[in-house]
């Protein structure tokens, strides 16, 4: 049988991956849809999160965030503060509840990872998370000179800015995926 080429290995981790989460969260009842999750994990990790980041470690339209947030918020599982730095914006903050559900998901986590992970050595594993982290970054790395060149280029045909925050939202969004340790596409 001819090996399998890496985009369809990639394919076939990532889909392996959420069908085994998504068996192991309903497992725990919890009852959120995944983009919830993601955002609720994205809250929970990030002390310094606001819908914006959110939207942008995520990779959805801000206004779909803040619908999901407010319902994670109306749900009791995440508060909104001030946020000291921008009176424009809201920090992000888990509940009780929303801790609570964390700490469910994470076990999911863990068990799913586990069962994935069983037939192969630590030393693989450590091999597996290095090489995906420099693929995630060389990913993201790229996109950041795509967003900056975007940026120029409509710079050099209007001859003023396109958005003087674009560079400071890749820089954010990069931070974001950074702090969570995590692929922005789970």
């Amino acid at each position: 049988m001819p090996s399998l080429s890496l985009s369809e290995t990639l394919h076939r981790l990532m889909h392996a991956y959420k069908t085994q989460l998504l068996s192991d969260i309903a497992s725990q009842e919890i009852g959120l849809p995944i983009t919830h999750i993601r955002a609720l994990k994205g809250v929970c990790r990030n002390p310094e999160s606001t819908a914006q980041s959110i939207a942008l470690r995520m990779q959805r339209d801000k206004a779909q965030i803040t619908r999901v947030l407010n319902e994670l918020q109306q749900g009791g599982l995440i508060t909104k503060i001030d946020n000291p730095k921008d009176g424009r914006s809201q920090l992000l903050r888990p509940t009780a509840e929303g801790e609570k559900i964390m700490t469910q998901i994470s076990t999911s986590e863990l068990k799913t990872v586990a069962r994935m992970t069983q037939a192969l050595s630590s030393a693989e594993v450590e091999t597996f998370i290095k090489l995906a982290n420099r693929i995630s970054k060389s990913v993201d790395e790229a996109a950041a000179v795509k967003s900056g060149a975007d940026c120029h280029a409509q710079e050099s045909l209007s001859g003023k800015p396109k958005n003087t925050n674009d560079k400071e939202a890749v820089e954010t969004h990069l931070m974001a995926v950074n702090a969570t340790g995590e692929n922005h596409n789970e």
